[in-house]
Order: structure tokens, then sequence, then C-alpha cells
């Protein structure tokens, strides 16, 4: 009974919340940042608008785009809930069950982050030459996307509470029958903002995709613009794209408005029980270590095979390695900064207040995650050579184009860790006599403070991995690890990639270290 009380206490603040009328200056500061990350979006318009609407209406019709266009929502489809599928017991065991080693296994669940799909792809292709198609793009893609859903999942689930699951059980539910009654109602949002991120992310991807030879709709994009260099055509297929993302990005906020009215916050009720898994222990164990072994083991295992080979040592540059590598941190660094500083407002007026006006804003600010790399870079050149042709080709313009292409990841983790701060403390704050500013700073933003680097450190590991949009927007003569790795995979010199490959596994592998214990963070576990 008191777990009810305390549940639709939790509610009626929440919803208090959402009434309030957003404060002027945060919502200035979201709709500046949607108008920022809004540009390749201007772009795809009007390139796509250019040709007029008799021009769309025969690239839409053409036969090859009804099949580009199932392709593409089927793959994002079967991996988004395969990735549900693995990922919700996975990091149910994370936070819930006793296991032996409990750290590595954690670690071992973020490390698939830090493998591009074209780097997975890779691996399995040097395995076993055969695989293409949609079955060989449906596993690389599950393999590498699972995390996005593991990590907020079981950010949640130690948050939350088992309380809710003991009093089902005292009613005579089983143990199934209480975990959907207690617990699922506590990660439904967490684990719909990890699918909203696999299934968008999925609709961008490229190197996966093209190395296995499966046409989707990424695919026809970068050959319309590469080979036949046809614009419009390319922006017509991108148009497609965003409007598949607007439907994604809609239906996830349904489902979550749903969600939230259903059940609220459950802060302070930091009840939790440990589950003792005895003969069910192996089983367990081999779900935590098949998407490890089969993301991140079997390409690491093809790639030291490779550094082993004579030929790849004595064709190794190292200063060019070294370089590479900077150039990469230095990058994705700025990417990450660049987007938390894009995403803040939007996550944070998303995670306090409601209306058409912020439902607006903030699927504006996920929509950058649906547009392909090359259609983000190419607006960006635009831009950049008719409004600041000084910035053209500069290390700055492809940090911001990091910056907005991943400012979604960032908005995901910003408005759940916000939403968990009670709004009882920014009260309490105020009545000492602390402005906004200040309340936000000491109170909001310290106890939200490890979801806000979750979401940097996720923006720094994706742009670490990012492809077309760095082949197009890179500085002359600054290379990445990726557009190394890729340039030497692209012609089939699997041993010259090899070295980069590896650096940068082990560089990526930085940052989704820290993020298997980013949700560790706890409010009650915050000095204040």
């Amino acid at each position: 009974m008191s777990e009810q009380v305390a549940t639709r206490s939790a509610a009626a603040t929440t919803a208090t919340a959402g009434r309030r009328p957003a404060p002027r200056l945060l919502l200035a500061l979201a709709l500046i940042a949607c108008a920022v990350a809004s540009i390749p979006l201007v772009y795809l318009v009007v390139r796509a608008g250019s040709g007029g609407l008799d021009a769309a209406i025969t690239v839409l019709f053409r036969p090859r785009v009804p099949q580009l266009l199932l392709n593409t929502v089927t793959l994002a489809t079967a991996v988004t809930g395969t990735c549900v599928l693995i990922g919700v017991p996975t990091a149910f065991l994370l936070a819930r069950a006793r296991l032996p080693l409990r750290r590595l296994w954690a670690v071992l669940a973020a490390l698939p982050l830090a493998v591009p799909s074209y780097l997975a792809a890779y691996g399995w292709l040097a395995t076993a030459p055969a695989l293409h198609g949609f079955w060989a793009s449906w596993l690389v893609l599950t393999l590498v996307s699972v995390p996005y859903v593991t990590l907020p999942v079981a950010a949640a689930l130690r948050a939350g509470t088992t309380g809710l699951d003991d009093v089902a059980r005292t009613l005579g539910r089983g143990p199934w029958r209480a975990f959907w009654l207690g617990t699922w109602p506590q990660i439904r949002p967490a684990t719909l903002a990890g699918a909203l991120l696999v299934c968008l992310y999925v609709l961008s991807e490229f190197g996966a995709v093209s190395l296995f030879r499966f046409p989707v709709l990424t695919t026809a994009i970068q050959q319309a613009y590469g080979a036949s260099f046809n614009r419009s055509y390319a922006a017509i297929l991108a148009t497609v794209l965003v409007l598949l993302a607007i439907l994604v990005v809609l239906g996830e906020q349904a489902a979550r408005g749903r969600a939230a009215r259903r059940f609220g916050s459950v802060a302070g009720m930091a009840r939790q029980r440990v589950i003792r898994l005895k003969n069910w222990t192996a089983p367990a164990i081999a779900l935590l270590a098949v998407v490890p072994a089969l993301a991140v083991g079997l390409p690491v295992a093809v790639l030291f095979a490779r550094l082993l080979e004579a030929e790849t040592l004595r064709a190794l540059d190292v200063a060019d390695l070294g370089q590479a590598t900077l150039n990469t941190l230095a990058l994705s660094a700025g990417g990450a900064l660049i987007a938390l500083l894009l995403a803040l407002p939007i996550g944070v007026l998303a995670a306090r207040y409601r209306g058409r006006l912020v439902r607006a804003v903030e699927s504006i600010g996920y929509l950058a995650l649906g547009l392909p790399g090359i259609v983000v870079g190419l607006s960006l050149v635009f831009f950049s050579l008719s409004v600041l042709p000084g910035l053209y080709q500069t290390a700055l313009v492809l940090a911001f184009a990091y910056g907005v292409l991943f400012m979604p990841k960032a908005i995901g983790a910003i408005r759940s860790s916000t939403a968990q701060v009670p709004t009882s403390l920014e009260d309490v704050s105020r009545t000492l006599g602390y402005g906004k500013l200040q309340t936000w700073w000491l109170v909001t933003a310290r106890l939200a403070r490890p979801g806000i680097a979750a979401g940097g450190l996720l923006v720094a590991v994706t742009a670490m991995k990012e492809l077309p949009a760095t082949l197009l927007l890179r500085p002359t003569g600054t290379d990445t690890l990726a557009i190394e790795l890729w340039a030497r995979t692209d012609v089939s010199a699997y041993g010259a990639a090899a070295p980069y490959a590896a650096t940068l596994i082990l560089v990526a592998a930085v940052p989704a270290f820290l993020l298997s214990g980013a949700g560790r963070g706890r409010l009650d576990g915050v000095r204040t």
C-alpha cells in the first residue's frame, strides 16, 4: 500500500511539473538548438523541391524505390525488435541478478559500442566471405546495437524498486506476471528510448549494409550522390528516410506518454532485491557472453591474425597511425561538447514540461539521427560555402556535424536523468532564495550529472566511428582512424587496415568502458 501511495504522489508531482509553463529562456535556447540542428533538414527540403512535384512523384514511383523502402523498414524493425528481446534480459541480469564477476559482464555488455558496424562486417566477411544480404546485415547490426537498449534499461532497473514486484507476489502472481506488473512499467520508458536509438541508427546505417550488398535507402542515396551525382534524386530518397524517422519518433513519444500516465516516477522507493539464479547461472552467463563474443571477439580475433602477418608490420606507418588517433580523439571530443550544448536545453525542456510545442521541439531534435551522414555532410558543405566560407573544410565544421548527427543520443540521456530529479528539490532551493539558473546548476545539474556525462560519452564513441560525413567535411590532410580503415578495407587491403581497426576499437573502448558504469549513479547516492 505504501508503494502505491508513493507512486501516486510521484506521478502527481510529475504531472504538476508538466503543467507548469516552460521558462522563456529555456524555451528560447531549445528553439535555437532546434534551428541549428535543422540546417541539414532545410538543405534537404530545398534540394528535394528543386525539381518540382512532378520530379518527386517520378522518383517515388520508380520500380526500385518500393523495394528499397521495404528493405529499410524490414531491417530496422527486425534489428530493433531483436535488440529489445536481447537487451532487456541482459540489463535485468546485470542490474538485479547475483552474478560472478558482475563488473566484467557490465563492461563486456557495453563493448560492442566500440565496434563500428563496418568493422564488425569486415570481421564476419573475413571469416565467412559468402555472407551477404538481409540476414547478414540483421546479425551484425543487432550485435553492435544491443547496448543502446541494455545500458538505459540497466540504469532504470538500478534506479527502480522491486517493492512493487514483491506486492504482486504476495497477491498470488507468479514471477513473470509480477515482473510485468511491477518492473516493466518502470523500465518501459528506458526500453522505448533505447529502441528509438536503435531504429534511427539502423535507418541511417550505411557501412555494414554496403559491405553485405543489401540495398536500402542509405546505399541508394550514397550511390546517387557519388556515382551519378544526382542530388535531387538522392535528396528525395533522403526525405523519405526523414519521414520514416518522424513516424518512429512520434510513435516513441506516444508510447512514452501512455507509460508516464499509467506509472509515475519511483524516486525515493529504493527497495531492491537481488535474485539468486541457482541453476540458471550458466544460461545467464551464456546470454551475457554471446553478444560481446560475436560483436567484439570475432572482429578482434581477425584483426590480431592480420596484425601478426609480417607484411602488415612492415607496411605500418606509426606516425600516420598516431596522428589519425589524435585527430579522432580531438574531433570526437569536440563533437560531444557541441552535442551536449545543443541537447541540454531540449532534454531539460522535454523532461520537465509538456505540450505540443515541447513535443515538436523534441521531435526536431531527434530527426538528425535518421539522416544519412552524407546528407548532413553535404548540407554543411553547402551552408559553409554560402554563409561562412571561411569555415569550409575546417575541423570546427566537422565537429559541428558530429554534434548535429548525434545530438539525439545526448537528448535521451539528459531527458531521462533530469526526469529522475524530484521537482520538490528545486522548489526547496527556490524557497531558500536561489534563482532559476542557480537552482538548476546546484541541484538539477548536479543530480543529473551521471546521465549528462553518459550522453556525452555516447556521442563521443559514436563520433569516433562516423564515416560518410567525415569523408566529406574533413580538412585536407586530416585523416581519422575511420577514414584510414575504410580507405584500406574498401580496396580489400585487410592487412593494412588491421592496425587502424585495432586502434579504433581500443580508443572507442575507453568511453564504452566508462558507459558500462555510467548508469550506476543514483539519486539517493549523491551527496547534497
